[in-house]
């Protein structure tokens, strides 16, 4: 098997930030490179590049004033972005994962690890603001009765700073109705492998845009959460979570379980698939169904700092390894979610973003960006994608 090569600039991105990170880094270094990766770059001859093939991965190795020149870098190499956002509504999909902004694992707040920055959101923010954005509503289907503004202002997030750089900024929890009289249908066509449609929260109908902002991560029952796996959190709790009701807060058991629950019945779902009851085959399967129902329009993932091994801490599950702190180091973007994460796993030193069930990460799981692409929702050949900036190979960071 061969190992990584790490050139001059890996080396030095390594070292950027050596006090603060010295001891995870040495760790890291004495890590697991038996995974091959010598293929992990296939030839980039292939001819007929798709139009929304194209991912911008970039160095950005701390947060604060790094991350509004890094995520401009990024979107110029994409071609920019403000025929797509001027004068729209653009709807930011942020990834919470839990709703407690206390939980801080190996001395690192939950936003350098396993939830959004509100420095990522905030440069996102103000570069949208100055391309021409009408409206910018960030959301999230969090676990509990109050807004979303309240919510993350547990998490250091400066709601005025944030109602400042945009022309009209909007918060808004999804787990319910919230300020809406009815939930939106998503049909999904020619219906998809779980679900016809979805209902949710009208926030995600009433927009132009659609962003997916998330973690480089790992994730015990998906096998990564990148863009695509933070879209399952859009489906609300009072319809698909364990409660029913406008105040329901509980966890979405039924879709990991698809049972068929005596109180209520999840709406848009395929009859025959109630009772299948492997989460391994539904939560890949419906991730695929929520980004042809919902499709992004752009994808950001935030590999600056976050976690491998899991989504949150202490998920080591199914024979992976205990979740750690990790240093990527860079942000990664693109106009197609299915190519995005593909590369994204590249860069997570997954070989093969096509891998079957039974591979790893897939070990348990099915692929849900296999199963995106086969959906006709975009394209994870790497050999088909137009890596801009640095190299997948200047960029993998073996999680």
């Amino acid at each position: 098997m061969s190992c990584p090569k790490y050139n001059r600039r890996k080396f030095l991105k390594l070292g950027a930030g050596a006090m603060a990170l010295t001891p995870y880094m040495m760790n890291r270094l004495q890590g697991d490179f038996t995974r091959p990766l010598a293929n992990l770059v296939k030839s980039q001859s292939t001819a007929g590049h798709l139009k929304n093939a194209n991912v911008a991965i970039v160095p950005c190795y701390n947060y604060g004033a790094e991350v509004h020149p890094a995520m401009k870098q990024m979107f110029d190499l994409l071609g920019g972005i403000k025929n797509l956002v001027s004068n729209k509504t653009v709807t930011v999909k942020l990834n919470m994962t839990t709703a407690d902004w206390t939980n801080k694992f190996q001395g690192h707040y939950a936003g350098e690890t396993f939830m959004s920055h509100p420095d990522t959101a905030l440069a996102l923010l103000t570069l949208l603001t100055a391309a021409g954005a009408r409206r910018v509503r960030f959301v999230e289907s969090s676990p509990l009765r109050e807004k979303l503004d309240s919510i993350l202002s547990r998490g250091d997030w400066n709601i005025r700073e944030f109602k400042a750089a945009g022309k009209k900024v909007e918060f808004e929890n999804t787990r319910n109705l919230g300020s809406n009289k009815r939930y939106s249908e998503f049909k999904i066509d020619q219906g998809g492998y779980i679900f016809n449609s979805l209902q949710l929260n009208q926030a995600y109908e009433d927009t132009d845009v659609m962003i997916s902002l998330c973690k480089l991560k790992d994730h015990i029952t998906a096998g990564v959460t990148l863009s695509m796996k933070n879209m399952f959190g859009i489906t609300p709790n009072s319809l698909y979570g364990r409660e029913s009701g406008e105040r329901a807060i509980g966890h979405r058991a039924p879709l990991h379980a698809l049972t068929e629950y005596d109180h209520y019945e999840l709406p848009g779902i395929k009859k025959d698939q109630r009772q299948y009851g492997d989460p391994g085959y539904s939560v890949p399967n419906i991730i695929a169904d929520i980004a042809a129902a919902r499709p992004i329009h752009i994808s950001i993932i935030d590999g600056i700092t976050s976690v491998s091994g899991g989504e949150i801490p202490n998920t080591a599950k199914n024979g992976r390894p205990q979740v750690q702190f990790t240093a990527p180091g860079v942000l990664i973007g693109g106009f197609n979610p299915v190519s995005t994460d593909a590369v994204g796993m590249a860069v997570m030193g997954y070989d093969d973003p096509r891998a079957e069930r039974g591979s790893w990460p897939f070990e348990k799981c099915d692929n849900h960006i296999l199963l995106a692409e086969q959906a006709g929702l975009g394209i994870a050949d790497l050999a088909q994608i137009d890596v801009r900036g640095m190299t997948i190979n200047e960029a993998v960071y073996p999680y």
